[in-house]
C-alpha cells in the first residue's frame, strides 16, 4: 500500500445506503449490509472518507435543504452505531429542471468536480489516485480528468450501470463490485490503481 492512505469518495443513495427515490424521511435512510464495516475498515487504516451526493430532490421541491444538510447527521449516527465514520459530506441541491433558486447549472452536481474539489481544499487531500465509489454514470464520471479511479458498485442502479459502461471506465482503472464491502476491501488490499 502507498504510505499514505489514498481519499476514498462516495456516493450516499445505493452505494452506503438502500436506494430510495429521493429519501424524504430519516426512517428511510437503511445502511447497505457491509457499508459500516467497509467504511470502519478504511477509517482504521486512515483512509479520508468523503461522502458526495447529489439531492435534486431540494430543487424539485420534495424536500428542505435544511433536511438535505441534517441528513448528513443521520446518517452519521447511523455510522457511529457500528464504529464508523465520514471524514467530509457534500451535498448538490440544484438541478436545472428545479424550481428558483435551485434551477441553475451547477459545478457542486456530480458529474461536475465542484464537490470534489471543495472538499480536496478543505480536508487538503491529493486526488491523484483517489476512489470514487458509486451505482451511477455520474458518480463514475466525477474525478475523470482529476486521476480519480472509479469503482462500480452493483447497487443501487449500478447494474443498470455496468451495461452501459464505456472503455473510459476500463482505461482510467475502474473496476466493478458487488457492493461497497467489495470495493473498499479492495482498495485496502491493493492500495494503488491498476493492481487486483
Amino acid at each position: 500500500m502507498s504510505k499514505t492512505p489514498k481519499p476514498i469518495f462516495l456516493d450516499r443513495d445505493g452505494t452506503i445506503n438502500e436506494q430510495v427515490n429521493f429519501l424524504s424521511d430519516f426512517s428511510q435512510m437503511r445502511l447497505l449490509p457491509k457499508a459500516a464495516a467497509a467504511i470502519r475498515a478504511a477509517n482504521q487504516i486512515g483512509h479520508p472518507v468523503i461522502v458526495l451526493t447529489n439531492q435534486s430532490g431540494v430543487a424539485r421541491g420534495l424536500f428542505s435543504e435544511d433536511f438535505a444538510r441534517d441528513s448528513a447527521a443521520h446518517l452519521q449516527s447511523l455510522l457511529a452505531a457500528e464504529g464508523a465514520r465520514f471524514d467530509g459530506y457534500y451535498f448538490c441541491p440544484y438541478h436545472l429542471d428545479g424550481k428558483p433558486p435551485y434551477n441553475v447549472d451547477s459545478e457542486d452536481r456530480k458529474p461536475a468536480p465542484g464537490m470534489m474539489l471543495r472538499a480536496a481544499r478543505d480536508h487538503g487531500l491529493n486526488l491523484d489516485g483517489a476512489f470514487m465509489i458509486g451505482d451511477r454514470a455520474s458518480d463514475l464520471e466525477t474525478g475523470a480528468h482529476l486521476g480519480v479511479v472509479p469503482l462500480l458498485v452493483r447497487t443501487g442502479y449500478g447494474a443498470e450501470t455496468e451495461r452501459a459502461l464505456p472503455p473510459a471506465f476500463f482505461q482510467r482503472g475502474g473496476k466493478v463490485f458487488d457492493e461497497i464491502g467489495a470495493a473498499i476491501s479492495w482498495i485496502l488490499e491493493s492500495g494503488k490503481p491498476g493492481d487486483g
